[in-house]
């Protein structure tokens, strides 16, 4: 995998996880003290812009991602670090899905479903990604220690 695909796939989950956890605090969190405001904080609209803006970058460097590392770690026959892998790639899917689908429902019960699904997916994604990355790390290290033992 290359060092720009990881840096920009990093980059992007952060700003994608800041701006939906922004637009998730102040749409459902937030209380305005006026009787006619539509939304709950100023900024409110730009965060969901700003998150379903971001997200196809997300999507288009993950298919790198896919192509570069993801098949080749899941047709290896044995692979570190792979559990937290697998976790992040089906709650990938979900995250994505779930997204799409919650800019053309109607139906205010199917869109709660949505919305749940979407949250938790994402949060899921968010957690298990940075677990696989601090494990990489670790397990970088680990190998850099005993090439130079072996050298």
């Amino acid at each position: 995998m290359k060092t720009w695909g990881r840096w920009a796939f990093g980059l992007l989950t952060l700003s994608v996880t800041v701006t939906g956890l922004a637009y998730l605090w102040m749409k459902y969190f937030l209380v305005t003290d006026d009787p006619f405001a539509v939304v709950n904080h100023p900024w409110q609209g730009f965060m969901l812009a700003a998150h379903v803006i971001l997200s196809p970058g997300l999507i288009l460097v993950f298919g790198t991602l896919l192509n570069s590392h993801i098949l080749e770690k899941l047709g290896a026959r044995k692979t570190q670090n792979r559990k937290s892998g697998v976790v992040a790639l089906a709650t990938f899917f979900v995250m994505t899905g779930t997204g799409y689908l919650l800019q053309v429902v109607t139906s205010p019960l199917l869109m709660q479903t949505l919305v749940a699904a979407h949250v938790v997916s994402g949060g899921m994604f968010s957690l298990v990604y940075v677990v696989h990355l601090v494990v990489s790390v670790r397990l970088s290290r680990v190998q850099l220690v005993r090439r130079a033992e072996a050298a």
